[in-house]
C-alpha cells in the first residue's frame, strides 16, 4: 500500500487524551494508516451524546507521538468529531473513526451512557466507518496488552470490507486470555439505581448515585454472556432508533380528536 493510498484514521476517546487506553489504540492503528487524534482534554466518561452550545469550543495541538496530528479538546467525546470533522479534515473525511480503549466496558445498556460509543455513534452519522472499543477494566493502570491485536485485526476487517451505513460497531475485550470473537446482539439489562443521601456541612442534603446491573436476558447470543466466558463481542449497532416493530400496533389505535 503506498502512503497516498493509506487510510486516514480518526482516534478519539472519553477517559482523555492522555490515557493509556488512546495510547494503545493510537499506537495499534499507525500500523494500518495515518492518525489524527482529536480526544476530550479530560476524563468526560458517562456523558452520552452530549453537546456543547451556549460557551466556545477550543482545540489544541500536542505532539506526543511521531507520525500523528494529535489535539486536545475541551468539549465532549462528540464534539471531538465534530471538530475533527468539520475543522480538521476540511473536506475529505476520515476513513475509518476509532474510540478508546475505554477503561470499562460497554456492554449491554451501557451503550446509551458511554462517551466512547457516541463518539462512534457520531462518526456513523457522519458517515464514517465507525467502531467504539471498551474493556472490562475500569482502572487507570489497566493491562490493554490482550486487547492490541483483536482491536487491530477489527479495524482491518471493517477497512477492508467496509460497514453498511447507519451501522457501527460496539467491541468489548474481557480481561484476562481472550478466547476467540463472538457476534452478538446486545444483551437485555438495565441499571437499577440508588441515590445516597449525606448532608454537607451546612446541613444540606447532596446526593451520590449508586446503582446494581441487572441482567434480565438468559440468552447465550449476548455480549454479556460472552464476555463472561472470555470471548471479545462485537455487536453491530444502529443509531435509528425507531421501534419498527411497534408501527402495526400504533396504525390500528384512532387518533381523531373530531370524533
Amino acid at each position: 500500500m503506498t502512503k497516498s493510498k493509506m487510510p486516514h484514521i480518526l482516534v478519539v476517546n472519553d477517559d482523555g487524551v492522555d490515557a493509556p487506553g488512546i495510547r494503545v489504540l493510537i499506537e495499534e492503528m499507525q500500523h494500518l494508516g495515518k492518525v489524527t487524534v482529536v480526544a476530550p482534554d479530560k476524563p468526560q466518561s458517562g456523558m452520552g451524546h452530549a453537546i456543547t452550545f451556549g460557551e466556545p469550543l477550543r482545540i489544541d495541538a500536542m505532539d506526543l507521538y511521531e507520525g500523528v496530528e494529535m489535539y486536545k479538546c475541551t468539549g465532549t467525546p462528540v464534539d471531538c468529531v465534530k471538530l475533527a470533522v468539520h475543522k480538521i479534515f476540511g473536506d475529505k473525511k476520515p476513513d475509518l473513526c476509532v474510540s478508546g480503549i475505554n477503561h470499562g466496558i460497554n456492554n449491554s445498556i451501557n451503550v446509551l451512557y458511554s462517551g466512547t460509543m457516541s463518539a462512534a455513534v457520531e462518526g456513523a452519522i457522519e458517515g464514517i466507518p465507525s467502531i467504539g472499543f471498551s474493556y472490562d477494566d475500569f482502572s487507570y493502570d489497566a493491562d490493554f496488552s490482550t486487547c492490541r491485536k483483536w482491536a487491530s485485526s477489527i479495524a482491518s476487517q471493517v477497512i477492508r470490507n467496509g460497514i453498511q451505513m447507519g451501522t457501527l460497531l460496539n467491541v468489548n475485550f474481557p480481561r484476562g486470555e481472550i478466547k476467540g470473537v463472538k457476534i452478538c446482539r446486545q444483551a437485555d439489562a438495565r441499571w437499577a439505581e440508588g441515590f445516597d443521601e449525606r448532608m454537607d456541612p451546612y446541613n444540606r442534603p447532596y446526593y451520590w448515585m449508586t446503582g446494581k446491573f441487572v441482567l434480565n436476558d438468559r440468552g447465550e447470543d449476548t455480549d454479556v454472556w460472552a464476555i463472561e466466558r472470555g470471548y471479545a463481542t462485537i455487536v453491530p449497532t444502529q443509531f435509528d432508533m425507531t421501534a419498527h416493530h411497534a408501527i402495526p400496533q400504533l396504525n390500528s389505535w384512532s387518533f381523531d380528536v373530531r370524533k
